[in-house]
């Protein structure tokens, strides 16, 4: 099992809701800032949104604005992304990142886990 395990992706309809889980092995540490990132078939990699570790203050792609919340259980290294209004554009491989300094770096990604939505 690696250091970022994500979980939760699957099937859903259009207009939907879907809720991803990140299981982080490792305390992140306060400066820490946890990522979403999503590669659709034939697009490149996109941002999603992140969430710092310590304050728990959260950044979000314009498209995923209102439709996105990203959210983290400290005690147990765990982070969330709940999406909503979902459309097949949403489709694609949904991947959590970390970047243990928070200077923009993401070192660390899960496998990638499939959400697809149907029309």
């Amino acid at each position: 099992q690696g250091h970022l395990v994500e979980s939760g992706g699957g099937l859903v309809q259009a207009g939907g809701s879907l809720r991803l889980s990140c299981a982080i092995s490792g305390r992140p540490y306060s400066s820490t800032a946890m990522g979403w990132f999503r590669q659709a078939p034939g697009k490149e990699r996109e941002f999603v949104g992140r969430i710092r570790w310590g304050a728990g203050t959260t950044l979000y792609a314009n498209s995923m604005k209102g439709r996105a919340t990203i959210s983290r259980t400290k005690g147990e290294n765990l982070m969330y992304l709940e999406m909503h209004s979902l459309s097949p554009e949403d489709t694609a491989v949904y991947y959590c990142a970390e970047d243990r300094g928070g200077n923009g770096s993401w070192e660390y990604w899960g496998q990638g886990i499939q959400v697809t939505v149907s029309s």
